[in-house]
């Protein structure tokens, strides 16, 4: 089917709220873990990974660390404006860059409350930064208004203070809207990954909150390695499809960060023909966005930004092999004298994508009638159904703080 014409009714499960995990269990890696291979369902405790994964499986992980983007305003007239920083606007756009700034920076944000901020209005807000209490005055400007968004700008009153030690103690860990509740101190931790270090998430790549150093152990026993990229996931991961097909629905875009050693670390897999797992369906994602933009540079494109529908409407059928690709990239690393190489991708793992890279996943489960839910069934097929009715009547937990599960692909 051309994906275009997919009916997200078709991607509709019915998930009781009591079935939405509201925090974490104690110990991260006692989850339970719901196996999907070869067409088959059974269970294990997540502690168990190692003894599911294949051998000298390369185990990709996104190591992004979450922000605390949610950050809280009194108006003069005492209402709450919430503002939910997404993406940097000025005076840089690339993230890592942003995130470290130490001049006034302007984001693009979700505002709660818009209504009650005035666009004159200055909001303040004094915070004290570490052990020390070092106080500044934080101020935010309403400059410009973009649909469903707002264009923020950050002024602070000290310039040896960067803007990331700036929201870290202005603002809060913004949990998923599925989450009926406010976060605590607690979800600092537990809200992250223990090996995530890229600040710039405004959601965690929740697949990996069950590794604990003693899973690592057991992997690296059995020979199985990790291996780290970045993806810097955006709010748009919480977004329901909303039109009745997948024409209508613009896909959000993420950035990426990918270096020579993951790329050559990659090829030696294919090479070998050895399996390749993704932690999450951001690591996924951006696997399979590495391969498309090795394809791109084949063909001359050298802009690194992949489109929502460029795989299908032109990429595929240029049939280049991932060997291929990742030589590619490696090829334009030399050439541009560069450890790694940044990027946007637009792309939408739907019903009839064919994966090139990837033939594991772990991950959560994940919402009705979302882009998360559509690649899992990109993955395994109609057998999606199967999977959730499972989970479902297993009374597995559900969505960021839930139960996880390994899915084998159909090859």
């Amino acid at each position: 089917m051309q994906p275009r014409q997919i009916r997200i009714e078709d991607y509709s499960y019915q998930l009781p709220e009591e079935r939405i995990a509201q925090y974490p269990l104690v110990e991260r890696d006692t989850s339970r873990l719901l196996v999907y291979r070869g067409g088959n369902i059974s269970e294990k405790i997540f502690n168990q990974l190692s003894e599911i994964l294949p051998a000298e499986t390369l185990l990709v992980f996104n190591d992004t660390k979450v922000i605390h983007a949610r950050m809280f305003f009194t108006t003069q007239s005492n209402a709450t404006i919430e503002v939910f920083c997404l993406e940097p606007v000025s005076p840089v756009t690339d993230l890592r860059l942003a995130i470290f700034t130490h001049e006034p920076t302007v984001w693009r944000c979700l505002v709660g409350n818009a209504k009650r901020w005035k666009e004159t209005e200055v909001l303040e807000k004094r915070i004290s930064l570490g052990s020390a209490g070092t106080e500044i005055l934080l101020k935010v400007f309403l400059e410009k208004r973009e649909d469903e968004t707002f264009l923020v700008r950050f002024e602070w009153n000290n310039a040896e203070i960067s803007f990331a030690s700036v929201i870290e103690a202005a603002g809060l860990v913004p949990l998923p809207p599925y989450m009926k509740r406010s976060a605590d101190r607690k979800d600092d931790s537990t809200y992250q990954t223990i090996y995530g270090h890229q600040d710039g998430s405004v959601a965690a790549p929740t697949a990996g909150l069950h590794f604990t150093e003693k899973v690592f152990q057991s992997l690296k026993e059995k020979n199985i390695s990790p291996a780290f990229l970045t993806l810097h996931v955006g709010a748009g991961t919480f977004r329901t499809v909303k039109s009745k097909t997948l024409e209508n629905h613009p896909m959000h875009g993420e950035r990426i960060y990918v270096n020579r050693d993951f790329i050559l670390r990659l090829l030696e897999q294919v090479k070998n023909k050895k399996p390749i797992a993704a932690v999450g369906t951001t690591s996924l994602r951006t696997i399979e966005s590495i391969h498309w933009f090795g394809v791109k540079l084949i063909g001359g494109d050298k802009s690194f930004e992949l489109q929502q529908w460029e795989v299908y409407d032109s990429l595929m059928e240029k049939n280049i092999s991932t060997e291929k690709s990742l030589r590619a990239l490696l090829n334009f690393l030399d050439e541009e004298n560069k450890n790694e190489f940044s990027a946007y991708t637009h792309l939408l793992c739907a019903p009839s994508y064919q994966f090139q890279l990837c033939e594991i996943l772990l991950t959560n489960f994940h919402l009705s009638q979302s882009t998360l839910l559509l690649l899992v069934a990109a993955f395994v097929g109609d057998d999606w159904k199967k999977i959730y009715d499972y989970a479902l009547e297993n009374r597995f937990r559900f969505l960021s703080y839930g139960d996880s599960s390994i899915l084998f692909r159909k090859m």
